[in-house]
């Protein structure tokens, strides 16, 4: 006992083994040696490092004359490694290692006694088809990795093994430049778009936006099936941010185009009304083509009833166009007045020369004259 000391470095005996661990017999008293000073690394069992009746060297790191009991160290023989890891695992060097655990979310690989990283599932390979860790790595195997972060405060290691791997987004530019058709299975559906995969590790999102020309999609599920083989064109490429833009309706062309391409305002175009609102209603003029009348434009009520109920057909004249964001206005007043001013013309050639005539000699000041006449 007069040699017992916080401090102290003693040479001992193992005497007994337990789950939390090592009786050391320092001659005629007993020490704990505790798990967790048994090793900086990890330890599931104090059997791992000593066994009974081995003869070890401990630092005492606490010692109560009253009760006699005595806190032994193993590990602070030894200095912590941790305290110059970022020097000795720059980030980006490559270091070998052997995996000791796997879990749901990645495999910890230790680097040396007392050092472990942790390979994160994500940082293992660059396909996403990856569900666990295990695929990559089992304990006991040995590995290669890149060390990608180092926290020496919260004794983190970050590794990467993908990193070792060509990394298919780097090239894909120039693999795929815009406008390149592409065919892919559909991995994901969201509320925004559908993801497609059109190689290992690489996939592609259609916005929902880009499903159709037609068709007003709430989801994508109305356009595609998860499974599906589809095809699709590469409408933008960012390999910094993982990102590859895909286009569904560009395999077809754009209706609207065709549409601005053969109408003009003053054009007369036959449609159906879909729906309407409260300011107007929305009526089909060409297949996938929409146009707006609105209640301004509608004209007089027939026999009480508004002109713009759903499901009825009429022809309307174009007042707008707005190439830019894809709208028409119609009229459905213009186009009566248009029709109204024709029978007027036509009534007065039967009336004033019992058989219609060239309107070549009909003037306006005749027309109206002959309209006051009747009234």
């Amino acid at each position: 006992m007069e040699h017992l000391a916080e401090g102290a470095v003693l040479t001992g005996t193992v005497k007994n083994l337990t789950d939390y661990g090592a009786f050391v017999d320092l001659g005629g008293i007993d020490g704990l040696l505790h798990i967790t000073d048994m090793s900086w690394g990890r330890l599931t069992h104090p059997r791992d490092l000593v066994n009974v009746n081995d003869e070890i060297q401990v630092k005492v790191l606490k010692f109560d004359k009253e009760k006699q009991r005595v806190s032994l160290g193993f590990k602070q023989l030894t200095p912590d490694p941790w305290l110059d890891a970022t020097e000795r695992y720059p980030v980006g060097a490559k270091v070998h290692g052997r995996v000791l655990s796997v879990t749901d979310y990645g495999a910890f690989v230790e680097l040396e006694q007392g050092i472990e990283g942790l390979v994160h599932l994500s940082e293992m390979t660059w396909s996403k088809r990856l569900k666990h860790p295990s695929k990559m790595a089992k304990p006991g195997d040995e590995v290669d990795t890149v060390v990608l972060s180092v926290n020496p405060a919260d004794r983190r290691i970050s590794l990467g093994m993908k990193q070792l791997m060509e990394n298919p987004w780097e090239n894909l530019s120039d693999k795929y430049p815009v406008g390149t058709l592409v065919e892919g299975r559909v991995r994901n559906l969201t509320d925004f778009g559908a993801f497609i995969e059109i190689e290992d590790g690489i996939d592609g999102l259609v916005h929902v936006s880009n499903l159709s020309w037609t068709k007003r999609v709430k989801h994508p599920s109305e356009v595609v099936k998860k499974g599906e083989k589809v095809k699709a064109v590469v409408l933008g490429v960012e390999p910094q941010n993982r990102r590859l833009s895909l286009g569904i309706k560009q395999l077809q062309p754009d209706v609207w185009e065709s549409f601005f391409a053969s109408h003009r305002v003053g054009d007369v175009v036959h449609g159906k009304i879909l729906r309407t609102a409260q300011f107007g209603a929305f009526v089909e003029i060409a297949e996938g083509i929409e146009g707006l009348c609105h209640i301004s434009e509608a004209g007089d009520p027939v026999d009480g009833h508004s002109p713009l109920e759903q499901g009825l057909e009429h022809d309307f004249k174009i007042i707008k166009i707005n190439v830019e964001e894809k709208k028409v206005g119609l009229s459905l007043r213009a186009f009566n007045g248009q029709e109204a001013s024709r029978t007027a013309v036509e009534h007065y050639k039967e009336s004033a020369h019992k058989a219609p005539v060239s309107s070549s000699t009909t003037t306006l000041g005749d027309l109206v004259n002959w309209r006051k006449g009747e009234r």
